[in-house]
């Protein structure tokens, strides 16, 4: 449990974050009075306005540890009650092909997100930053593989930008695909879960859609993560003559993760009761949205614009990339629910 020093630092970024989830709920019902259909979603909604209020006014020092507990540790909650809505029968539904099929994307877009950085100009350290953390999980994969490398604090932070502006601007803009192209609900799952850079984002993605899209989603995007382990532990081995630091465990699984599977285990097990199927999905969803508006809140447009437009080019690139391997997937795939 935090303590009560604790506690009272991370108030007021979490008291920020839940004010804006609170206006996010309110345009959100504002949108159903007025159109009879939340056009844009209230995971998204508090992404923008957090994104705005950070960048229009700036957030005080103060607020930064709550803002940082809130858009890390609740969203990590957020995740393990979401493995309460999945089965490993689900997964066995998705079947081999696209275990698979995630094992190869990520190392071919590894290869190319380097390559393109590289080509871009980009120092060695940064592209393979830009490239973990596009074709794995984002800032987690950035901080997990920095240490390894070697990498400099301004490669990190360049880095992270990247994925902070763009991995918005993804999740905006992926679910207009939907009616754009036709795709099925499993097929956008799939879609979101290999081109979306984190967990969360993937739940901002998929939730306006459907449930069956969220399942799939995260899912996917799961297998994605789970690579960080092998690919850190390479990129260790590769980097162990250059000074690089040996990861630590809870680098290569976090702690969420195992959690998520535990929670996996207990719904397959029949062991979650199912009238505490419905209170867990809320909860979930509630502290994904204050987790979201906490993420907004942690973006500056002009910090993010100043990281260098080479960095934010990779980034775009790498995405393409990523959306046309899906694209492949979807082609090849032998069954689509």
């Amino acid at each position: 449990m935090p303590s009560l020093p604790a506690l009272s630092r991370n108030l007021p970024g979490l008291a920020a974050a839940i004010a804006v989830t609170l206006a996010a709920f309110a345009v959100e019902r504002l949108e159903l009075a007025a159109f009879g259909y939340p056009w844009v979603d209230a995971l998204v909604v508090a992404i923008l306005l957090g994104v705005g209020v950070h960048s229009l006014f700036g957030m005080p020092k103060a607020a930064a540890p709550g803002i940082k507990f809130a858009s890390k540790t609740l969203l990590e909650i957020a995740i393990v009650l979401l493995g309460a809505s999945i089965s490993f029968a689900t997964i066995a539904h998705s079947g081999l092909f696209m275990v698979a099929s995630v094992v190869v994307i990520v190392f071919l877009s590894l290869i190319a997100s380097y390559g393109i950085a590289r080509l871009l100009g980009l120092p060695s350290h940064l592209a393979t930053l830009v490239a973990c953390g596009n074709s794995i999980c984002g800032n987690s994969a950035i901080v997990a593989t920095a240490p390894v490398i070697g990498a400099k604090a301004d490669d990190v932070a360049a880095a992270i930008s990247f994925t902070a502006a763009l991995g918005i601007l993804v999740v905006l803009l992926l679910p207009s695909l939907v009616p754009l192209i036709g795709l099925s609900d499993w097929q956008y799952g799939v879609l979101a879960g290999m081109t979306v850079y984190a967990v969360p984002q993937v739940l901002a993605a998929t939730v306006p859609v459907s449930a069956a899209s969220t399942q799939i989603g995260t899912i996917v995007k799961l297998l994605r993560v789970l690579m960080l382990g092998p690919v850190v532990l390479l990129l260790g081995l590769i980097s162990g003559r250059q000074g690089g630091a040996r990861p630590k465990l809870s680098s290569l699984v976090p702690w969420f993760i195992i959690g998520f599977l535990g929670m996996m285990i207990l719904r397959s097990l029949g062991l979650i009761p199912a009238e505490a199927l419905k209170p867990i999905a809320t909860a979930a969803s509630v502290l994904t949205i204050i987790s979201m508006a906490a993420l907004g809140l942690s973006v500056n447009l002009r910090t993010v614009l100043a990281a260098g437009g080479r960095v934010l080019l990779a980034g775009a690139l790498s995405i393409a990339v990523l959306g046309g391997l899906a694209a492949i997937v979807l082609a090849l795939s032998p069954a689509v629910p």
